[in-house]
């Protein structure tokens, strides 16, 4: 109980670092939702350009997340200034100099520009965002043990984290239903409601703006709240009670020997690949589904372009409602049979998807149960990454940026053949856009499923355990 008293935080401050992440859920969710229905059916890029622009992307946060979460723990802060907020403070800045001209024209160029010329506009904007993107992720989960110190306090702080997340999603999505709304209702012609095109530049860069200054505000909020405590002295005692602590403990409790795993003694267990290969299916069916739902909706059935608002945001709404029954579930039925529960939701939304290709309205009946799906499943993959780390805290980030790198890496390679496999080899869509996103969204969901549920069956048939040194290992029942 003193441990919590000294290291919990007042509710006020609790809300102020819950803050800190909302500029990042904001972008991350223009950026994954609109990226590619903006390049192409906005902007008029050829299909395989816009993969490549996602794929820097990814590729650029995959190999910054690493970077930057070493540097963080090496480098001081800035004068009086926590380190963690420091690197917050870079990456806040680089996301606000840089996002506003991802979703917008490239300036001095006009219709007669080559698209490679764009292209090479965009892609440093693009970088700058995903380090700063990454920068800011990377502070802010570090804070969470800065701050607090008892495991309440800690899980209280990530789920007030989470909750600002839904909203940053929801915002999102209900600003963009806004613009459309807007734009359509000035307006009868009946092409501004039915297709996307260079008319809706205004409104994409109008979002990323209103993005933008919400995400600020919350940034803002977030340093003058926060007090990260520079602890020099708890520092030098922490490393020595940690990595130099005496190998052979004193003898006060008879406790029993843990042998602890360094980030390459990872590289050796079975259960890690077996985790990872779970979680980047899983991040596959998650975030390909987001980023072609839109082309899906719009290109294949025919839907007005206010569906890429409300869609988006009925996926998220009915994920986020899932996610209170998941925890009662899993303790009843266990991790490994909720995630087939969600992958069978999933697999139900790809066969619907399948059967009915003129699906109209029913497909907000479908998007709830591929919003729920995927929230199971994401929810249950993260806990069985935990569980698998276990009290192998010192080596986690090394798991939890291993299984990130891949799940980017993963996702923009994915993307790019998508990309490059379209029919369409114009600037606009042709009639075999009907059918190709149409197998796209049944693959990307369906398909990556099955080999999900494969993933899942060598978790059921040799349980995730950490073979230690001394050839003992631990299971852990999911």
């Amino acid at each position: 109980m003193s441990d919590y008293t000294q290291r919990s935080l007042p509710f006020c401050q609790r809300l102020s670092y819950a803050v800190g992440h909302f500029l990042n859920d904001l972008c991350a969710s223009m950026w994954f939702t609109y990226l590619l229905v903006y390049y192409h059916s906005v902007l008029g890029f050829q299909n395989t350009y816009a993969g490549v622009l996602l794929l820097v992307g990814q590729i650029a946060d995959g190999v910054c997340t690493p970077l930057i979460g070493y540097e963080s723990d090496q480098t001081p802060g800035c004068g009086t200034y926590g380190k963690r907020k420091t690197w917050h403070l870079v990456g806040t800045v680089s996301v606000l100099m840089s996002f506003a001209f991802i979703f917008n024209q490239c300036l001095g160029c006009d219709q007669y520009t080559p698209q490679w010329v764009s292209l090479t506009y965009f892609i440093p904007f693009i970088i700058i965002f995903q380090f700063g993107w990454a920068a800011t992720q990377i502070s802010h989960l570090s804070l969470i043990p800065e701050l607090v110190s008892c495991e309440h306090a800690k899980v209280e702080l990530t789920a007030y984290r989470y909750a600002f997340t839904v909203m940053a999603n929801i915002t999102v999505y209900a600003v963009a239903y806004l613009l459309f709304h807007f734009q359509t209702g000035s307006d009868e012609d009946p092409s501004l409601t039915e297709t996307l095109g260079p008319i809706d530049i205004p409104i994409f860069r109008n979002l990323s703006l209103i993005v933008l200054g919400i995400g600020a505000l919350s940034s803002v909020l977030f340093h003058l709240g926060t007090r990260e405590e520079k602890r020099e002295e708890e520092d030098d005692e922490g490393e020595e009670k940690g990595e130099r602590r005496p190998l052979i403990p004193r003898p006060q409790a008879a406790a029993p020997v843990q042998s602890l795993l360094r980030w390459k003694c990872w590289l050796k267990q079975p259960s890690f690949y077996q985790v990872a290969f779970l979680y980047m299916s899983t991040r596959l069916i998650v975030n390909v589904s987001q980023t072609y739902i839109s082309m899906y909706l719009t290109n294949t059935l025919m839907l007005p372009k206010k569906y890429i608002a409300t869609i988006p945001l009925v996926m998220y709404v009915s994920g986020f409602a899932s996610s209170f029954i998941m925890k009662p579930i899993s303790k009843l039925i266990g991790k490994c049979m909720t995630y087939f529960v969600g992958l069978l939701l999933i697999m139900a939304f790809s066969y619907w998807v399948l059967i009915d290709d003129q699906m109209g309205d029913r497909i907000y009946g479908a998007s709830v149960l591929l919003g729920v799906g995927s929230a199971t499943i994401l929810v249950m993959s993260l806990s069985m990454t935990a569980d698998l780390i276990g009290d192998q805290t010192q080596s986690g980030a090394f798991v939890y940026g291993s299984m990130s790198f891949t799940d980017k890496v993963a996702n923009g390679v994915a993307v790019m053949m998508i990309q490059t496999l379209h029919p369409c080899h114009s600037q606009v869509c042709c009639p075999a856009c009907v059918w190709y996103y149409h197998y796209v969204m049944v693959i990307a969901t369906g398909g990556v499923a099955v080999i999900a549920a494969l993933s899942l069956c060598t978790i059921l048939v040799w349980p995730i355990r950490i073979v230690r040194r001394e050839f003992h290992h631990i299971t852990l029942e999911l």
